[in-house]
């Protein structure tokens, strides 16, 4: 590839719309997918974002005058997407979202037709066709022809309630639920009222401007709403990304749970009907690593943004998981934050507990999920300037994982992962420790080490997102 230059990032094509990702681009990148995967017919959807139907249409365009049919399932969220590209027989399925991206964002996941993610070396083979403009475009007589399926969302959700069969408990949790104003306000709602929930939405009109919040479910962008879930005397409050694949999980009375908690959470479920592989991604911490450990299941660690990979790896797989995401191999291989909600949910029926109450067993230790934005131009001298500090702390009995960013892992089960982050220019810090004063020493230092490495090019402002959770 010219350059060295990457198209695909830890999640798919993702960029700034005009100045990273285009109408023409992603026509040629339609051309290129068809051309490279030999597909013959492509099941393509898109989330509630502003610029989705144009750069919908023009991905369409490339895929036709590549000789590929098109079903266009409209605005759905991106698990009824994958889960469409197998239910109609798809070659690829392609989604356009910038996920839990800004508005200004937009972009692309690709998919088999299985509904798993592309993996990273056919990622690197489109890519090839994209930059060497090597993607054939057919004649008249054999350009692909569109038409469009309006039914897949009830399909899904019939499905899905299939899958789950009757609930065994009577309990009925409130739920309010908070849809980003994102593709998924479409979906939800509708099958959490199916399972048994008395639900309460917000923030569900689509609009891809996301005026309620921003689109990502973090603590700090979640937890304003938390008088709303407490006057609502609700049981759990949920919250999706900009197209439903993500799932942040909230306590009315203790506030935002902490991912490796509901992970852990789901993982004592799911391995008490069946013992196996659990794959997590590079930065779960050690609540997980219990609970696994202590009901008999294996933990294997797979990079940020391929944990779905397990699913080929290893037959005895479960589930496989990082913060919001998780893959139920038995519905599909795909992410699914609307089938995580959906299984919360029908646990807590199953059970008659609230959110709190599930997780009283869960281990719970102090971490850290922190985002500093850099510059692209100095993200790697940054990110390296970050990397040597935390290797000062290197000690004889310490571990050292370069899978994914750099990870240390010390005796007393405290650990450290630095990466750049694969979506957005940010460094991303992860951390946990069994002492909370332990844990924010380190961060602190790190983020000094930051923000002296921006200051030697005129960058004083340190933006900082994400928190240190006790």
């Amino acid at each position: 590839m010219s350059g060295g230059r990457r198209i695909f990032g830890t999640a798919g094509v993702r960029g700034r719309y005009l100045s990273e990702v285009s109408p023409d681009m992603f026509s040629n990148l339609g051309a290129s997918l068809a051309t490279y995967l030999k597909a013959h017919k492509s099941i393509v959807g898109g989330d509630g974002r502003l610029t989705t139907p144009v750069l919908k249409s023009s991905l369409i365009v490339g895929l036709l005058a590549a000789g590929c049919d098109v079903i266009d399932v409209g605005l759905v969220p991106l698990p009824v997407l994958a889960w469409s590209t197998r239910r109609l027989s798809g070659d690829l399925g392609a989604y356009v979202t910038a996920s839990h991206n800004p508005p200004h964002d937009n972009g692309l996941k690709v998919f088999y037709g299985n509904g798993m993610e592309l993996l990273e070396g056919d990622e690197l083979g489109v890519e090839e066709v994209f930059l060497s403009r090597r993607w054939r475009l057919v004649d008249w007589n054999e350009v692909g022809v569109l038409t469009s399926a309006s039914h897949v969302v009830s399909d899904y959700i019939h499905e899905l309630l299939s899958r789950l069969g009757e609930a065994r408990g009577t309990f009925k949790p409130k739920v309010l639920i908070d849809t980003a104003n994102g593709a998924a306000s479409v979906v939800t709602p509708k099958i959490l009222v199916s399972v048994g929930a008395q639900v309460i939405t917000l923030n569900s009109d689509i609009d891809g401007r996301f005026p309620g919040r921003h689109p990502e479910p973090r603590p700090d962008v979640l937890e304003p709403f938390i008088p709303v879930a407490r006057s609502l005397n609700v049981d759990v409050f949920l919250a999706h990304d900009g197209d439903g694949d993500r799932l942040a999980v909230l306590s009315p009375t203790s506030g935002f749970v902490k991912q490796d908690r509901i992970i852990a959470l789901l993982a004592k479920h799911v391995l008490s009907e069946r013992r196996g592989t659990v794959v997590v991604s590079v930065d779960v911490g050690n609540s997980v690593r219990d609970v696994v450990e202590s009901v008999g299941g294996r933990l294997v660690i797979a990079k940020l943004g391929a944990t779905h990979t397990g699913v080929l790896n290893y037959p005895d797989v479960v589930m496989t998981a990082e913060p919001w995401k998780f893959i139920d191999p038995g519905w599909g291989p795909w992410v699914d934050g609307i089938y995580q909600a959906v299984m919360l949910v029908r646990i807590m029926i199953d059970e008659g507990k609230n959110v709190d109450e599930l997780l009283s067993g869960i281990p719970n230790y102090p971490q850290a999920r922190v985002s500093v934005e850099v510059p692209k131009s100095l993200r790697d001298e940054v990110y390296d300037a970050v990397c040597a500090k935390l290797l000062e702390w290197r000690t004889p009995k310490s571990e050292v994982l370069t899978l994914d960013g750099l990870r240390m892992d010390y005796e007393d089960k405290s650990w450290i992962l630095v990466r750049k982050s694969g979506t957005e220019p940010k460094i991303r810090i992860y951390g946990e420790s069994m002492r909370y004063e332990d844990l924010k020493s380190r961060i602190d230092t790190l983020l000094k080490e930051i923000s002296e490495a921006l200051k030697k090019h005129g960058t004083c402002e340190l933006r900082v997102d994400g928190r240190i959770m006790p």
